[in-house]
Protein backbone atom coordinates (compact mmCIF):
# COMPACT_ATOMS: atom_id res chain seq x y z
CA UNK A 1 0.00 0.00 0.00
CA UNK A 2 1.66 3.33 -1.21
CA UNK A 3 1.73 6.04 1.16
CA UNK A 4 -1.18 8.37 1.30
CA UNK A 5 -0.38 11.68 -0.37
CA UNK A 6 -2.42 14.98 1.19
CA UNK A 7 -4.79 15.84 -1.53
CA UNK A 8 -5.87 11.97 -1.97
CA UNK A 9 -6.40 11.89 1.86
CA UNK A 10 -8.79 15.13 1.53
CA UNK A 11 -10.74 13.54 -1.55
CA UNK A 12 -10.80 10.59 0.51
CA UNK A 13 -12.38 11.61 3.60
CA UNK A 14 -14.60 14.23 1.20
CA UNK A 15 -16.15 10.78 -0.49
CA UNK A 16 -16.34 8.87 2.88
CA UNK A 17 -18.43 11.97 4.49
CA UNK A 18 -20.64 12.48 1.42
CA UNK A 19 -21.52 8.63 1.35
CA UNK A 20 -22.50 8.90 5.43
CA UNK A 21 -24.44 11.99 5.09
CA UNK A 22 -26.30 10.08 1.88
CA UNK A 23 -26.70 6.67 3.89
CA UNK A 24 -28.06 8.93 6.62
CA UNK A 25 -30.44 10.71 4.59
CA UNK A 26 -31.48 8.61 2.04
CA UNK A 27 -31.62 11.46 -0.75
CA UNK A 28 -30.48 11.66 -4.25
CA UNK A 29 -30.49 15.40 -4.18
CA UNK A 30 -26.93 15.19 -4.81
CA UNK A 31 -26.47 12.89 -8.00
CA UNK A 32 -25.89 14.03 -11.58
CA UNK A 33 -29.30 14.57 -13.34
CA UNK A 34 -30.01 14.79 -16.97
CA UNK A 35 -30.15 18.90 -17.13
CA UNK A 36 -33.49 18.71 -18.47
CA UNK A 37 -35.35 16.61 -15.67
CA UNK A 38 -36.89 18.39 -13.05
CA UNK A 39 -34.39 16.67 -9.97
CA UNK A 40 -31.32 18.63 -11.82
CA UNK A 41 -29.73 21.42 -10.14
CA UNK A 42 -26.65 22.84 -11.02
CA UNK A 43 -24.71 21.56 -7.77
CA UNK A 44 -24.99 18.80 -8.68
CA UNK A 45 -22.51 18.44 -11.48
CA UNK A 46 -19.64 19.23 -8.50
CA UNK A 47 -21.62 17.03 -5.78
CA UNK A 48 -22.63 13.62 -8.01
CA UNK A 49 -18.57 12.92 -7.94
CA UNK A 50 -17.94 12.77 -4.15
CA UNK A 51 -21.52 10.40 -3.87
CA UNK A 52 -21.79 6.57 -4.37
CA UNK A 53 -24.42 3.81 -4.80
CA UNK A 54 -23.04 1.64 -1.97
CA UNK A 55 -20.55 0.55 0.11
CA UNK A 56 -18.48 -1.94 -2.68
CA UNK A 57 -19.09 1.17 -5.50
CA UNK A 58 -17.08 3.61 -2.58
CA UNK A 59 -14.53 1.07 -1.74
CA UNK A 60 -13.28 -0.18 -4.92
CA UNK A 61 -13.32 3.53 -6.40
CA UNK A 62 -11.61 5.01 -2.80
CA UNK A 63 -8.64 1.89 -3.44
CA UNK A 64 -7.83 3.15 -6.29
CA UNK A 65 -7.73 6.64 -5.87
CA UNK A 66 -5.43 5.45 -3.10
CA UNK A 67 -3.35 3.12 -5.57
CA UNK A 68 -3.19 5.57 -8.63
CA UNK A 69 -3.57 8.77 -7.10
CA UNK A 70 -1.20 8.64 -5.07
CA UNK A 71 1.32 7.46 -7.15
CA UNK A 72 0.53 10.33 -9.51
CA UNK A 73 0.14 13.23 -6.86
CA UNK A 74 3.63 12.28 -5.44
CA UNK A 75 4.85 12.79 -9.16
CA UNK A 76 2.98 15.91 -9.88
CA UNK A 77 2.66 17.78 -6.80
CA UNK A 78 -0.62 18.60 -5.14
CA UNK A 79 -1.54 21.38 -7.57
CA UNK A 80 -1.11 19.59 -10.88
CA UNK A 81 -2.59 16.30 -9.81
CA UNK A 82 -5.94 18.38 -8.04
CA UNK A 83 -6.36 20.30 -11.04
CA UNK A 84 -6.30 16.69 -12.98
CA UNK A 85 -8.97 14.89 -11.14
CA UNK A 86 -10.90 17.36 -11.42
CA UNK A 87 -11.15 18.05 -15.28
CA UNK A 88 -11.57 14.49 -15.63
CA UNK A 89 -14.50 14.12 -12.96
CA UNK A 90 -15.58 17.39 -14.88
CA UNK A 91 -15.21 15.48 -18.16
CA UNK A 92 -16.73 12.33 -16.97
CA UNK A 93 -20.00 14.43 -16.54
CA UNK A 94 -19.72 15.85 -19.82
CA UNK A 95 -19.13 13.08 -22.11
CA UNK A 96 -21.91 11.17 -20.13
CA UNK A 97 -24.90 14.23 -20.08
CA UNK A 98 -23.71 14.49 -23.96
CA UNK A 99 -24.16 10.60 -24.72
CA UNK A 100 -27.66 10.74 -23.06
CA UNK A 101 -28.46 13.63 -24.71
CA UNK A 102 -27.95 11.85 -28.25
CA UNK A 103 -29.92 9.21 -27.08
CA UNK A 104 -32.96 10.83 -25.48
CA UNK A 105 -33.09 12.95 -28.85
CA UNK A 106 -33.23 10.03 -30.30
CA UNK A 107 -36.15 8.68 -28.88
CA UNK A 108 -37.93 11.85 -28.92
CA UNK A 109 -37.91 12.09 -32.47
CA UNK A 110 -38.84 8.37 -32.21
CA UNK A 111 -42.04 9.32 -30.40
CA UNK A 112 -42.80 12.09 -32.59
CA UNK A 113 -43.16 9.34 -35.46
CA UNK A 114 -45.05 7.51 -33.71
CA UNK A 115 -47.33 10.07 -32.95
CA UNK A 116 -47.60 11.32 -36.47
CA UNK A 117 -47.95 7.80 -37.65
CA UNK A 118 -49.19 5.45 -34.70
CA UNK A 119 -48.26 2.64 -36.67
CA UNK A 120 -46.55 -0.95 -35.58
CA UNK A 121 -43.02 0.14 -37.63
CA UNK A 122 -42.70 3.39 -35.63
CA UNK A 123 -44.08 1.77 -32.50
CA UNK A 124 -41.41 -0.75 -32.59
CA UNK A 125 -38.78 1.48 -33.70
CA UNK A 126 -38.88 3.36 -30.53
CA UNK A 127 -38.67 -0.25 -28.21
CA UNK A 128 -36.32 -1.90 -30.21
CA UNK A 129 -34.19 1.22 -29.34
CA UNK A 130 -35.37 0.13 -25.73
CA UNK A 131 -33.66 -2.36 -23.04
CA UNK A 132 -37.48 -3.84 -22.66
CA UNK A 133 -36.69 -5.01 -19.04
CA UNK A 134 -36.14 -1.43 -18.19
CA UNK A 135 -39.72 -0.52 -19.34
CA UNK A 136 -42.69 -1.13 -16.97
CA UNK A 137 -44.26 -4.93 -17.56
CA UNK A 138 -42.42 -7.09 -19.96
CA UNK A 139 -42.30 -8.48 -22.90
CA UNK A 140 -45.39 -10.33 -23.67
CA UNK A 141 -46.92 -7.61 -22.91
CA UNK A 142 -45.32 -5.53 -25.28
CA UNK A 143 -46.22 -8.11 -27.98
CA UNK A 144 -49.76 -8.10 -27.19
CA UNK A 145 -49.97 -3.92 -27.65
CA UNK A 146 -47.97 -4.28 -30.90
CA UNK A 147 -50.88 -6.45 -32.00
CA UNK A 148 -53.23 -4.04 -30.88
CA UNK A 149 -51.30 -1.25 -32.72
CA UNK A 150 -50.86 -2.96 -35.87
CA UNK A 151 -55.20 -2.99 -35.64
CA UNK A 152 -55.40 0.19 -34.94
CA UNK A 153 -56.70 -0.08 -31.44
CA UNK A 154 -56.93 3.82 -30.63
CA UNK A 155 -57.41 3.06 -26.82
CA UNK A 156 -53.87 1.14 -27.09
CA UNK A 157 -52.33 3.58 -29.21
CA UNK A 158 -52.60 6.02 -26.40
CA UNK A 159 -51.52 3.55 -24.10
CA UNK A 160 -48.42 2.96 -25.81
CA UNK A 161 -47.51 6.77 -26.43
CA UNK A 162 -48.09 6.92 -22.27
CA UNK A 163 -45.43 4.33 -22.00
CA UNK A 164 -43.06 5.88 -24.46
CA UNK A 165 -43.24 9.05 -22.56
CA UNK A 166 -42.89 6.73 -19.11
CA UNK A 167 -39.93 5.39 -20.16
CA UNK A 168 -38.19 8.75 -21.38
CA UNK A 169 -39.03 10.25 -17.95
CA UNK A 170 -37.79 7.49 -15.91
CA UNK A 171 -34.50 7.83 -18.75
CA UNK A 172 -34.35 11.67 -17.46
CA UNK A 173 -34.57 10.75 -13.78
CA UNK A 174 -31.90 8.19 -13.62
CA UNK A 175 -29.33 9.87 -11.06
CA UNK A 176 -25.59 9.49 -11.44
CA UNK A 177 -22.72 9.00 -8.59
CA UNK A 178 -19.23 8.49 -8.49
CA UNK A 179 -16.10 8.83 -8.39
CA UNK A 180 -15.55 6.81 -11.00
CA UNK A 181 -14.89 8.87 -14.01
CA UNK A 182 -12.53 10.66 -12.17
CA UNK A 183 -10.73 7.40 -10.97
CA UNK A 184 -10.97 5.89 -15.00
CA UNK A 185 -9.07 9.30 -16.09
CA UNK A 186 -6.46 8.80 -13.18
CA UNK A 187 -5.94 4.94 -14.34
CA UNK A 188 -5.09 6.74 -18.06
CA UNK A 189 -2.75 8.55 -16.37
CA UNK A 190 -1.14 6.21 -14.54
CA UNK A 191 -0.82 4.03 -17.61
CA UNK A 192 0.87 6.84 -19.63
CA UNK A 193 3.30 7.72 -17.20
CA UNK A 194 4.36 4.14 -15.17
CA UNK A 195 3.41 2.34 -18.58
CA UNK A 196 5.45 -0.73 -17.29
CA UNK A 197 4.04 -1.06 -13.91
CA UNK A 198 2.29 -4.30 -13.23
CA UNK A 199 -1.04 -4.47 -12.44
CA UNK A 200 -3.12 -7.62 -10.99
CA UNK A 201 -7.44 -7.86 -11.24
CA UNK A 202 -8.81 -9.27 -8.13
CA UNK A 203 -10.57 -11.94 -10.35
CA UNK A 204 -7.26 -12.23 -12.23
CA UNK A 205 -4.31 -12.68 -10.62
CA UNK A 206 -1.86 -12.44 -13.82
CA UNK A 207 0.03 -9.17 -13.74
CA UNK A 208 -0.45 -7.61 -16.84
CA UNK A 209 1.30 -3.90 -17.42
CA UNK A 210 0.15 -0.64 -17.69
CA UNK A 211 0.22 0.13 -21.25
CA UNK A 212 -1.66 -3.09 -21.99
CA UNK A 213 -4.35 -3.27 -19.02
CA UNK A 214 -5.52 0.22 -19.99
CA UNK A 215 -6.32 0.32 -23.21
CA UNK A 216 -8.39 -3.32 -23.15
CA UNK A 217 -10.17 -1.74 -20.18
CA UNK A 218 -11.04 1.10 -22.24
CA UNK A 219 -11.91 -0.47 -25.14
CA UNK A 220 -14.08 -2.88 -22.83
CA UNK A 221 -16.16 0.42 -21.76
CA UNK A 222 -16.54 1.43 -25.05
CA UNK A 223 -17.99 -1.79 -25.76
CA UNK A 224 -20.39 -2.12 -23.04
CA UNK A 225 -21.68 1.78 -23.52
CA UNK A 226 -22.59 1.18 -27.14
CA UNK A 227 -24.48 -1.90 -26.30
CA UNK A 228 -26.54 -0.48 -23.73
CA UNK A 229 -27.51 -3.93 -22.55
CA UNK A 230 -30.48 -4.34 -20.08
CA UNK A 231 -28.15 -5.31 -17.30
CA UNK A 232 -25.85 -2.65 -17.54
CA UNK A 233 -26.75 0.16 -15.28
CA UNK A 234 -23.07 1.23 -15.16
CA UNK A 235 -22.08 4.53 -16.82
CA UNK A 236 -19.98 3.83 -19.05
CA UNK A 237 -19.30 6.50 -21.18
CA UNK A 238 -18.82 8.81 -17.78
CA UNK A 239 -15.71 6.37 -17.35
CA UNK A 240 -14.39 6.95 -21.02
CA UNK A 241 -15.13 10.97 -20.72
CA UNK A 242 -12.73 11.04 -17.30
CA UNK A 243 -10.08 8.97 -19.01
CA UNK A 244 -10.61 11.18 -22.18
CA UNK A 245 -10.65 14.62 -20.49
CA UNK A 246 -7.16 13.21 -18.99
CA UNK A 247 -5.77 11.96 -22.61
CA UNK A 248 -6.33 15.56 -23.50
CA UNK A 249 -4.93 17.50 -20.11
CA UNK A 250 -1.83 15.25 -20.64
CA UNK A 251 -1.52 16.32 -24.44
CA UNK A 252 -1.93 19.98 -23.51
CA UNK A 253 0.65 19.88 -20.87
CA UNK A 254 3.62 18.09 -22.82
CA UNK A 255 2.95 20.45 -25.62
CA UNK A 256 2.59 23.87 -23.37
CA UNK A 257 3.95 23.10 -19.89
CA UNK A 258 7.31 23.68 -18.71
CA UNK A 259 7.03 21.89 -15.87
CA UNK A 260 7.47 18.13 -16.73
CA UNK A 261 3.84 15.84 -17.23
Amino acid sequence: MPQITDVVKHLLFLNIIMFLIDLTFQTNMLALYYPYSDKFMPVQIVTHFFMHANFMHLFFNMFALVMFGSALEMYWGPKRFLSYYLVCAFGAAILHTGYSYIEISQLESLMEAFKAQPVYENFWAFFNATPLPGISGNEAIFQELSREVRNGNATVIAQSYDEMQEYLNNKMNIPVVGASGAIYGLLLGFGMKFPNAELMLLFLPVPIKAKYFIPILMLGELILGVNNFSWDNIAHFAHLGGALAGFLMIMYWRKFSANPW
